[in-house]
Order: C-alpha cells, then sequence, then structure tokens
C-alpha cells in the first residue's frame, strides 16, 4: 500500500508493473481518491524513469496504461486538466517527463488536448522548460520539443504568446542543430528544425490576421526565425542544408508545406536570397522538378505552393546566375505541367497555368539565349511582386492535417492498373469470356526442290531427330583421297597417271 505521501514500495522491474496496474485499477469514488490515484502514479513514473524505464517506449507505456484505465476513461477531462496543471506547477525532472510523456500521447490521439494547453498558457513554461533542461536532461529536453511541436502544429499561438519568443531563443535552437552537425542521426536534430518550422508557421498566420482584424497592435510581430537568419545566416548553415534534405526525404504533406513556407520568406527576403549554398540550391531544384513531376492531378495546393516557391527561386538566388543550372529540365517541366502533348497529366487549372506563367517569365527561362554574366544584384528588381512571388497571406493559409502522406503519382499508377486487373479477374471469375486462340501453325515443310531441281535424298542418310528421344544418327564418313601412282624417273617429262593433260616440265625431277 502508498504511504501518506502517494509513494508506493518497489523493489524490481517486475514489482513495478504490478504496482502500476493496481494504482490504475483502484476505484475512485471521489475526486480526493482520483487525486491520490494520479498523484501516486506519477511519483511512480517519475521513480521509474531513473531506475527501470531506459527508453521512451517504456514510459509511453506507462502513459497509455493510465489512458486505458477506467480512471481516465471515466474522467477524462478532469485529468487532463490536472496534468495540464502539474506541467505549469512541477519543476523537478522526473515528474516533469511523465507530464509531458503523457500530454503528448493523448494530444495525438485527442487534439482538444493541445487546444486546453494553448489556452491554459503552456506555450510560455514550455518555453521556460526547454532553455532550463537542455544542458541537464536531454531526455525530457528533446520530450519538450516535440511536445511544443506537436502543441504548435495544431493549434493557433496566441499573438501574446508569440511575443514571448525572443531572438535569444530563436538563436539557442540554431546552435543546436550547428552543435550537432557533425552526427545527422542524432536525436536532436528533427524536434529543433521542427520547431522552427512550425514557429515560422505561427509568426506568417499572425502576420496575416493582423492585416486584416482591425483590433491587432499597430506593431506587427517580427518573425524572429527569418530576423535571426536574415542576420547570422552564414553561422547557421546546417540549418538550411537539413530542411533540404529533410524536403528529399519527407512524405507527410504537411510537414513539406511547412519547410515551402519558410524557403519561400527565405526566397522573397532580400537579406536571404543568399543564405544557401549554390550546391544546395541545385539540389533543391532537382528535388522540386522530382517532386512536381511525381504528384498526382489532385495535389493541387501542395503543387501551387512548390511553384510559388520555385518563381522566387530561381530568379533571386545563385541560380540566377550563368551558367543557368537545368534550363532544359525547368522548361520541359513548364511544358509537361501545361499539358502539352502529354496525355498522362491531366489539364492544369487556371491558378496552375498561371503560376506556371509566372515561372516562364524569369529572365533567363524566358530569353533564348542566356546573357554572358548577368550581376548577381541585377536580376533582383527585374521582376515585379507579381510576377515573382504571390503574396505571404496565399502561401500562409495552406495547410493539411497531420499525419497525411503525399500520394505518389507512380504509385497511382500501379494501383490503378492492379485495380484494374483485379476486375478482370472479378469479372472473368463471374462470367467468364470465352478466349479465342490462334491456330497453331504447323512448321513449313523442307522443300522438295532447289531450283526447279529435285532433290533426292542419298541412300544412308536418314532423318535427324532433334527434339525427339531417339539416338542421333550421322551421315556416313566421305570416301578417302584418291591415291595417286608413284612416279618413277622420267627424262622427256612428267607422267601424269590418271590424267589425260599432262603436267609441264620442270626439267630432270627424281622421286624416291
Amino acid at each position: 500500500m502508498a504511504d501518506s505521501e502517494g509513494a508506493w514500495p518497489v523493489e524490481n522491474e517486475q514489482q513495478f508493473w504490478s504496482v502500476l496496474s493496481e494504482i490504475l485499477s483502484t476505484p475512485c469514488a471521489t475526486y480526493e481518491a482520483l487525486d491520490n490515484a494520479l498523484r501516486s502514479w506519477l511519483h511512480l513514473v517519475a521513480r521509474g524513469r531513473d531506475q527501470y524505464l531506459d527508453n521512451e517506449d517504456e514510459i509511453a507505456d506507462c502513459s497509455q496504461k493510465l489512458l486505458d484505465s477506467q480512471i481516465f476513461c471515466r474522467n477524462k477531462e478532469y485529468v487532463r486538466t490536472q496534468i495540464i496543471y502539474s506541467l505549469l506547477q512541477e519543476d523537478e525532472f522526473g515528474p516533469l517527463h511523465g507530464i509531458a510523456n503523457f500530454l503528448l500521447l493523448d494530444g495525438r490521439s485527442d487534439e482538444a488536448t493541445f487546444r486546453g494547453m494553448v489556452d491554459e498558457g503552456c506555450f510560455g513554461r514550455l518555453l521556460e522548460l526547454i532553455k532550463d533542461c537542455g544542458n541537464h536532461d536531454r531526455r525530457l529536453h528533446r520530450l519538450l520539443l516535440e511536445l511544443m511541436y506537436e502543441m504548435s502544429r495544431i493549434e493557433r499561438l496566441r499573438p501574446e504568446d508569440l511575443m514571448l519568443v525572443d531572438d535569444s531563443f530563436v538563436t539557442y535552437l540554431f546552435e543546436l542543430i550547428e552543435a550537432l552537425s557533425d552526427d545527422v542521426n542524432d536525436p536532436y536534430h528533427y524536434p529543433v528544425i521542427r520547431v522552427l518550422l512550425v514557429l515560422n508557421e505561427q509568426y506568417m498566420v499572425a502576420a496575416t490576421s493582423a492585416a486584416v482584424n482591425p483590433d491587432s497592435p499597430s506593431s506587427p510581430l517580427t518573425n524572429r526565425v527569418v530576423k535571426v537568419l536574415s542576420v547570422h545566416g552564414p553561422a547557421f548553415r546546417t540549418f538550411g542544408e537539413n530542411i533540404i534534405l529533410l524536403l528529399n526525404r519527407e512524405t507527410e504533406t504537411a510537414l513539406q508545406l511547412l519547410i515551402l513556407k519558410l524557403l519561400y520568406l527565405l526566397f522573397t527576403t532580400a537579406a536571404t536570397y543568399e543564405y544557401f549554398y549554390t550546391n544546395d540550391l541545385r539540389v533543391l531544384l532537382d528535388v522540386i522538378i522530382r517532386n512536381l513531376l511525381d504528384l498526382p492531378s489532385e495535389m493541387n495546393v501542395l503543387r501551387h505552393t512548390y511553384l510559388r516557391v520555385l518563381a522566387p527561386l530561381l530568379a533571386h538566388t545563385q541560380l540566377s546566375q550563368a551558367p543557368h543550372y537545368k534550363r532544359g529540365q525547368v522548361l520541359s517541366l513548364l511544358d509537361i505541367l501545361r499539358g502539352s502533348g502529354n496525355v498522362h497529366f491531366m489539364p492544369p487549372e487556371p491558378t496552375t497555368l498561371r503560376l506556371i506563367e509566372r515561372v516562364a517569365k524569369t529572365p533567363w527561362l524566358a530569353d533564348d539565349e542566356p546573357e554572358e554574366t548577368p550581376s548577381p544584384r541585377s536580376l533582383l528588381g527585374s521582376l515585379t511582386l507579381s510576377q515573382s512571388a504571390s503574396t505571404v497571406s496565399v502561401v500562409a493559409k495552406v495547410s493539411e492535417k497531420p499525419g497525411i502522406q503525399t500520394p505518389s503519382r507512380k504509385s497511382d499508377l500501379g494501383h490503378e492498373a492492379g485495380d484494374k486487373g483485379s476486375s478482370a479477374e472479378d469479372n472473368t471469375t463471374i462470367a467468364p469470356k470465352a478466349k479465342t486462340l490462334r491456330p497453331q501453325k504447323s512448321l513449313p515443310e523442307v522443300p522438295k526442290h532447289r531450283h526447279g531441281v529435285p532433290v533426292i535424298s542419298p541412300q544412308g542418310i536418314t532423318r535427324l531427330h532433334v527434339h525427339g528421344n531417339a539416338p542421333k544418327k550421322l551421315p556416313p564418313k566421305l570416301p578417302p583421297p584418291r591415291r595417286r601412282a608413284k612416279l618413277r624417273t622420267v627424262t622427256s617429262g612428267v607422267e601424269s597417271l590418271g590424267s589425260s593433260d599432262p603436267l609441264p616440265s620442270a626439267g630432270p625431277t627424281t622421286v624416291s
């Protein structure tokens, strides 16, 4: 049984899981009993975290047992509220780990948890905890980053929450990526990058809402992510390399849109035109070309976002300088997206055509012969805003539910072929169609004459059995060459035996 502080005696891992099940199976008829059960569960998980639970999966099992228990199923709102209040008040890393893990697991299954966290002001609390535990508890630090990302991409943050983010916090996140740049498999890379991406989206949404909301403050919020990259971009290039790598590998539509939104701002902000290395920009162009060709016809939102990023990428970055990278492939891409003579692509809609023509108006694409060496800054003002980019509000509004995977045109074609094959098999089973067989052609006979002259098989040569089992018979050997008679000494000439024509004389010849 538990003591007065809610602690249960545990001596080994097996006893830990047994006590955990006993706590969650205890009937709770009053709120006091429910609070005691939650307190006991939290203390036990915090203790087991350092002694028995070596990875996040085992801590997630503790949270899942609470979610499956009658304690939670009968009192969902109360339990969630108590756990959220615990996040706001708890200071010890052990209990905070169990709290954050439960909220992350519960929020992924029910978005109401993340909305409740935003309403209660948990974003500012997560900012404080991420700063405090970064150098003390890496396991908790990574979990808090994931919780901030999931909460921020589900629910729109309040302006007062975004005002809590300062340059030092964003710089701290960029420095984390640079410090871990030697190990691309480090678990910190992915959570930190996603937090920066979702913060950028929150800034874009806030700026769009402030432009149309008369009650918004007169001074708009500063996008701290773009600001830090504008001032200190060369010091944080690892982040740029990683988001291109992430775009190349990612299949979730929502995360692709987050990356494209940040790329759009970087390519339309003069201070970050040359943030990326030239080789990274070439890789990015290859990725965009491949993804645009692979998108199914119904993925218009993602296709439009790619095209909105492609226009300033080609016009404002180092790709606008000669020698122009893959100019022919870009022009071919635009022709394919227009549907020019390609039956495999549906006719594009008006928005797609407008965005395609915007990309096609890029100077080094429109000219038949590129200029010799254009200045890197000479083309920055060559396109108007309507030609080079959409408004920020248009890009900020595009979104997709988390977890939805981007379909592939190749996979769709394969499924369609499989469906047609399966339907054909079903039709054959229900009403088999008579299969018309073509008559088998017999082998042509060997001609018995050659150019009108009858061919008579010589005696003794039999037919060869090529495909049968009979032994193969060989034709008889050729007769030996005819022997000549020995020549004797001839003084007047050479006598040819068996020949009517004498050989010319070559002088006396002695043959022994």
